[in-house]
């Protein structure tokens, strides 16, 4: 294994855009040749092909492993790249079939859009393809306040990443567009496309090429932005992304011969879609073959709820039994007895005091 350093002005690029310098931890997710800003490749094989991308990690989707990367944990702005996480987190709590009235603030959202009315007319399932497709940042917003808010949102967003030791990634917009303090890397864009990736409806969204979307008084056909989905060979999709800050960021996902392998770039300068088609050969090519440079790790298990335990009282733990209810033969048996003793009892008493009075009489006698 060889790692080739990144050009300083790359890294000072990389800095800047981050805030300043991200101390790397002692062994980073993933393994520690992971925690490297140059370019981390096996020996043995020709190294892949080059890239201008800042940041980027080709791995295997059913192993796990790392084939090749190149500053994979560099925290970069991921741009509409950040909607599989959005996508990814809110599939499993919004019900498809739920209509949405989107509202003005949704409608309004600036960059791409898939053109959203403020009228009743969409399922859940319209926005997520909108999101996924045609990376309409209203659909992401009105996504976001379908689930009970932005803030909400971004929380449960921020949940999923922690769950997937997607460490380098901090959500502060469900579209991805560029917010202060937001960031990911080209390891944890890979993490969640590999959790995306066994979710069906996930899997659907960023596989369909065309679809009718919801009009007023009509539908009109929305297509997805992958351009690869037309170009690459068993190309499954995922997802793209570009602002001026961020520039070129982009999720691939395709399969051959059973096997699925991952690419995701970051902060690329220009046209990527034939440099993601190499490095996707290149990782096909690769897969059982070499000796991994890391690993994408599992999610954190979920953590069941804590139930409050609660200590009842000696009182509360052992309660008075009432006595048991008597029927209608049992209650007139009862009677009968009581009766019985009442009139032998009173019989009893009369004979003592016929007793006692004869003994009086004799004794004044």
């Amino acid at each position: 294994m060889w790692t080739k350093l990144v050009p300083a002005a790359a890294l000072l690029t990389t800095v800047a855009l981050t805030g300043g310098a991200h101390a790397a931890p002692a062994t980073p997710i993933g393994g520690e040749s992971l925690s490297s800003r140059g370019l981390v490749a096996p020996d043995g094989v020709k190294a892949p092909p080059k890239s201008k991308a800042t940041s980027y990690v080709i791995a295997d989707a059913e192993t796990g492993q790392v084939l090749a990367a190149k500053n994979p944990h560099g925290r970069l702005l991921p741009a509409s790249t950040l909607k599989a996480l959005t996508a990814l987190t809110l599939i499993p709590l919004l019900d498809k079939k739920l209509t949405v009235r989107p509202s003005r603030n949704a409608a309004n959202q600036e960059g791409s859009a898939v053109g959203l009315t403020t009228k009743p007319i969409y399922k859940v399932d319209d926005l997520f393809k909108a999101l996924m497709m045609s990376s309409g940042n209203d659909a992401a917003m009105a996504l976001a306040e379908t689930n009970g808010g932005l803030a909400k949102t971004l929380r449960d967003m921020n949940a999923v990443a922690k769950r997937l030791q997607a460490n380098d990634t901090v959500a502060k917009t469900p579209s991805g567009l560029d917010q202060p303090g937001q960031s990911s890397s080209a390891y944890d864009l890979a993490l969640i496309a590999r959790a995306g990736l066994a979710n069906p409806d996930f899997r659907r969204y960023i596989s369909t090429k065309t679809a009718k979307f919801p009009a007023p008084k009509n539908y009109y056909e929305i297509s997805n932005h992958n351009k690869l989905l037309w170009r690459y060979k068993g190309m499954i999709g995922v997802k793209n992304g570009w602002t001026s800050k961020a520039q070129g960021s982009f999720i691939g996902a395709a399969t051959r011969d059973g096997h699925t392998i991952i690419v995701t770039i970051m902060r690329h300068e220009g046209y990527f879609w034939d440099e993601v088609a190499d490095l996707l050969d290149w990782g096909f090519a690769a897969r059982g073959k070499v000796t991994p440079v890391g690993q994408l790790v599992d999610p954190l298990p979920v953590k069941p709820p804590v139930q409050r335990q609660v200590t009842a009282s000696p009182a509360a733990s052992s309660p008075v039994k009432p006595p048991p209810m008597l029927d209608a033969s049992q209650r007139t048996d009862t009677s009968r007895l009581v009766g019985s003793a009442v009139v032998g009892g009173g019989l009893l008493l009369g004979v003592m005091w016929l007793w006692y009075g004869i003994r009086r009489k004799r004794s004044r006698r």
